[in-house]
C-alpha cells in the first residue's frame, strides 16, 4: 500500500469516527455517548480510534469545528452593501427559524456541548466560545453595513434572541421560538 492510500484510508476511518459521532452526539448528548460506542457504530477499532483523537474531549472537539465550518460555508461573508446585509440578516435568522422548526431539532450544538462541559477552560468550551465569536462578529459586520447605530449592541441582542430560539424551539413551541426571534430582527433592523 502507498503512502497515499494509507493516507485516505485513515481519512475515511476518521470521517466514519466523526460522522457516527456528530449523529450520536447531537441525538443522545456528548457525555451520554461513549467511545466503544463510537467505536462500535463507525465499524473501527479502539486503535484506529486512538490513531485519529486522542482521546473523547478531542472528538467532541473535532465535532464542533466540524459543525462551526459547514455553518460557515452555509452562512458566508457578510455583504458590505446596506440591502444586501439587510437580506442576509434576514436570510440567516430565517435559516435559523426553519431550523428550530425541523424534524429533529434538539437546540444548538454548541450550547449543547457548552452545558455538557461547565469548564471554561475546557478545550470544548475553547471551540463554543470560537464559534460564537464568528457568528457574533459577523452579525456585528451585517449590522455595520445596514448602519445600525450600535453594530455590536445590536449582534449581542441577536445572539441573545438566536440563544433563545434555539432554547425556546427544543423545549417549548418551535413555531413560537421562530416568529419571536424573526421579530426580533425586524426590530433590530428598523433601528438601522
Amino acid at each position: 500500500m502507498t503512502d497515499d492510500e494509507g493516507a485516505a484510508r485513515a481519512s475515511v476511518a476518521r470521517d466514519r469516527l466523526l460522522r457516527t459521532a456528530s449523529a450520536l452526539f447531537y441525538a443522545e448528548g456528548v457525555r451520554a455517548v461513549g467511545v466503544d460506542r463510537v467505536v462500535g457504530e463507525a465499524s473501527v477499532t479502539r486503535a484506529t480510534f486512538y490513531r485519529h483523537f486522542p482521546g473523547k474531549d478531542d472528538l467532541v472537539v473535532a465535532y464542533l469545528e466540524a459543525t462551526d465550518r459547514a455553518v460557515r460555508e452555509q452562512v458566508g461573508d457578510p455583504p458590505r452593501e446596506r440591502a444586501a446585509a439587510v437580506a442576509w440578516l434576514r436570510a440567516l435568522t430565517g435559516e435559523l427559524g426553519r431550523r428550530v422548526c425541523g424534524p429533529g431539532f434538539r437546540g444548538c450544538p454548541f450550547i449543547n456541548a457548552a452545558a455538557e462541559y461547565p469548564d471554561p477552560g475546557s478545550t470544548v468550551r475553547g471551540a463554543v466560545r470560537e464559534h460564537r465569536r464568528w457568528l457574533e462578529s459577523s452579525v456585528a459586520a451585517a449590522f455595520a453595513a445596514a448602519d445600525h447605530p450600535d453594530p455590536a449592541a445590536a449582534a449581542r441582542r441577536w445572539m441573545t434572541l438566536r440563544d433563545g430560539a434555539m432554547v425556546g424551539g427544543y423545549l417549548e413551541d418551535p413555531a413560537a421560538a421562530s416568529v419571536t426571534f424573526a421579530d426580533g430582527l425586524s426590530d433590530l433592523i428598523a433601528q438601522s
